[in-house]
């Protein structure tokens, strides 16, 4: 009964178009005054244990890194590094685009930062070289969304912190999945341009782009390199690709002025201030929920609804596609990610496979109308409607669901690079 009251106070509120915050707060209030014995005070004092963990510096580290590389020239090097490598194969510039949005997405742990630091270069250049409208901004808006799974992934931190789930071995996790969509879309891009003209390899500017970008490629390496070797935390290794960026854009490439630091700064502190007081109640209703016992309720009631784990996992993947049609990433994993994931453990699915699954939903989201943000964002940015952005992405949307299948019947896809 606690859980079907739980959903629907949340279906209720969002029916009354409320705001995420006033939505967490109402059900955090609600389970206290109903099981908590009234006792309100309480939520304060588990959002400040909720919010006294160093692993949640990460984010804004993370962002900062992403801003400055953003406004310096680390886009323009990983393009042309790219591009350098693909221009002799067909598609060339759509497959350069997705690698490049790999590793800019390596380094800014945004699909948003990446989609417009590589989107804003490389789709009028597409459109230059011939490509159709729709096809180069569809890769364009497929590029970005590998922000979402690729680590480090904002969106992995988020749920490994409401679900206490490992970031390491989330980051682990969602390295290959990451990879299997790159090697989709490069595929795709090639096949769709098949019959368009090629360039010899140029091996003079394959060595040109490299030693003009090579501070550039080094980052996600020294990034990854130190968290997947265990000599640096998130934290620190979030704190280190900052300082690498800093003094390569400013002091090495002098690509920006230290002035130019108070606008990113002033643009992450806005993110950040949305995002944090979000994050503290909702960690406190993850605590609230545990204590009263929420999710055990939840699991007895899915284990009468689906019999299996197959059915279960189908059902949560419809559900998931449905929730990113109508709210955020964020929101989703803040709302569904407690209640989930215990559910997922007691039908044998572990955790961190699970995260990588309930993202890679959620990034199919990025690109569905309504509250797809790439669409939203790139409506904007790149001065587009939303029907033609939904139809450019259709295809990569097609691809996502293909490569969401895989992972499901394949688990060890995932979890290899954990286990070992």
């Amino acid at each position: 009964m606690t859980a079907l009251l739980i959903v629907g106070l949340v279906l209720l509120l969002l029916v009354l178009r409320q705001p995420l915050l006033i939505i967490l707060l109402g059900l955090a209030g609600a389970v206290q005054m109903i099981w908590g014995r009234g006792q309100l005070d309480y939520i304060v004092e588990d959002m400040w244990v909720a919010l006294n963990k160093e692993m949640i510096l990460s984010i804004p580290l993370f962002l900062m890194c992403g801003g400055i590389m953003t406004r310096g020239s680390t886009a323009k090097r990983l393009i042309r590094v790219a591009a350098s490598l693909t221009n002799h194969i067909p598609g060339g510039l759509g497959v350069a685009c997705i690698l490049a949005c790999m590793v800019f997405a390596a380094i800014s742990g945004s699909s948003i930062v990446t989609m417009l630091a590589v989107g804003g270069i490389m789709l009028p250049a597409m459109k230059a070289a011939g490509y159709s409208d729709r096809f180069a901004m569809g890769v364009v808006l497929a590029g970005g969304s590998l922000g979402v799974v690729l680590p480090p992934s904002v969106p992995l931190i988020i749920y490994g912190l409401v679900t206490e789930t490992s970031i390491v071995d989330l980051f682990k996790a969602g390295l290959l999945p990451g990879l299997l969509l790159v090697v989709l879309f490069a595929a795709y891009a090639m096949w769709a341009n098949r019959s368009a003209p090629t360039q010899g390899f140029d091996f003079a500017e394959v060595s040109a782009a490299f030693r003009a970008g090579i501070l550039a490629v080094m980052m996600p390496v020294l990034l990854l390199g130190g968290i997947y070797s265990g000599y640096f935390s998130v934290t620190e290794s979030a704190a280190m690709a900052l300082l690498y960026a800093l003094v390569v854009e400013v002091l090495v490439l002098k690509e920006m002025a230290f002035a130019d630091l108070q606008h990113v700064v002033v643009d992450v502190a806005k993110l950040a201030g949305s995002l944090f007081p979000l994050l503290a109640v909702a960690l406190s209703l993850a605590l609230v929920l545990a204590e009263h016992r929420v999710p055990e309720q939840m699991v007895n009631l899915m284990q009468g609804w689906f019999t299996n784990p197959y059915t279960f996992m189908v059902a949560v993947n419809l559900l998931l596609v449905v929730v990113s049609c109508l709210m955020t990433t964020t929101e989703a994993l803040l709302i569904l990610g407690p209640l989930l994931a215990p559910v997922a453990a007691a039908y044998g699915y572990d955790k961190v496979f699970f995260g990588v699954i309930m993202i890679h939903n959620l990034e199919i989201g990025y690109l569905l109308p309504p509250m797809g943000m790439n669409l939203l964002i790139a409506m904007t940015a790149f001065k587009q409607k939303m029907s033609d952005l939904t139809v450019a992405a259709v295809p990569f949307l097609l691809l996502m669901v293909v490569g969401l299948a895989i992972l499901v019947a394949f688990p060890w896809i995932t979890l290899v690079l954990v286990r070992h």
